[in-house]
């Protein structure tokens, strides 16, 4: 009862930070979009969050529990269970100091350090090819951002424009919204799927079985990742609307276009990659194409900062928390 217990808590504060980190950003930026109603914006993302999962399946969700470590033997869920609580102080110390940084990629290195310190094998083929695509993601947004941007600024006046643009918009963000269930948002289908597990099991502790979360679980899971995306909208937001770059009508859906692409390319991979990421750097790319003074690089080089000290901290705390799980 008490590893259930423990489990149960860890996938609520998992959920809740993942809004707070993630669904912040996405429903900030949607937010940004001229006249756009709070309410569609929020609404599609949870739509997405619901049905993406059932029609586009979970493949990422199962890197997380089957592709990093050999987490189906004895001790594979206080294996997982170390990997994310590492995951989760990482973030906490980061955010504290100011550093954005990217939960995907802790909950990686946390899952990977605590499997090699539980001496679990480690998928190290598997682990390198994630990493490698997560490296490529935002290089990807990157590139596209500034494609689209200098493409927008051909785009000819027309007396619907504004119209136009809302259409655009509202079709770039639900996109985008499918491409975080189907990738990013899926580290909460693995969380909450391992402690369901564990708490519907006599002898609590043992392998992570396949992932499997019932509709209703994940309606739950949609309700208290809006809670958390709630909890720190205004902060997240303006941090992406203004702390990076000055936006425009063009520039959000332009961004919004280049994260979708990135991410739903490698959700195609079955490999994890963060939407945060992809959008900072579509972001960055658009503006980027008005010319590099568009940009705030203070801004850019704290992120980029952050994401450079996420995976080594997150492995090397990972590894010593499987230490001491072996030790158990």
């Amino acid at each position: 009862m008490g590893w259930a217990a423990a489990f149960a808590v860890m996938a609520i504060l998992f959920v809740l930070i993942s809004g707070a980190n993630d669904g912040a950003t996405l429903i900030g930026l949607g937010l940004r979009f001229p006249r756009s109603p709070g309410w569609l914006i929020t609404a599609i993302l949870l739509v997405a969050l619901l049905a993406v999962p059932y029609v586009l399946g979970v493949a990422v969700a199962r890197t997380f529990t089957e592709g990093l470590a050999e987490l189906d033997t004895p001790g594979g869920t206080a294996t997982f269970l170390a990997g994310v609580v590492v995951a989760v102080v990482v973030i906490a110390v980061l955010t504290r100091r100011g550093l954005p940084t990217s939960l995907t990629l802790a909950v990686i290195g946390g899952i990977a350090g605590a499997g090699l310190g539980a001496g679990l094998p480690v998928s190290w083929r598997r682990l390198g090819t994630v990493l490698a695509i997560g490296v490529c993601a935002p290089l990807v947004g990157l590139f596209l951002g500034y494609l689209l941007g200098a493409l927008s600024r051909r785009v000819p006046s027309h007396r619907r424009m504004s119209r136009l643009m809302s259409a655009a918009h509202l079709v770039a963000y639900t996109a985008q919204c499918v491409a975080y269930a189907a990738n990013d948002g899926q580290k909460m289908i693995a969380v909450v799927s391992v402690a369901l597990d564990v708490a519907g099991r006599a002898g609590g502790l043992g392998a992570v079985g396949r992932v499997e979360v019932s509709p209703g679980w994940v309606a739950v899971l949609a309700v208290l990742f809006l809670v958390g995306s709630l909890t720190s909208l205004t902060r997240v937001g303006e941090r992406l609307g203004r702390g990076l770059v000055i936006t425009r009508p063009l520039h959000i859906v332009s961004a919004e276009t280049a994260a979708t692409c990135a991410v739903l390319g490698s959700s195609a991979l079955g490999s994890p990659v963060s939407m945060t990421q992809s959008i900072t750097a579509g972001v960055v790319g658009v503006a980027a194409s008005e010319g590099v003074k568009r940009v705030r690089w203070q801004g850019v080089l704290n992120v980029g900062t952050a994401w450079l000290v996420t995976l080594p901290s997150s492995m090397a705390l990972g590894c010593l928390a499987g230490l001491a799980v072996r030790l158990l």
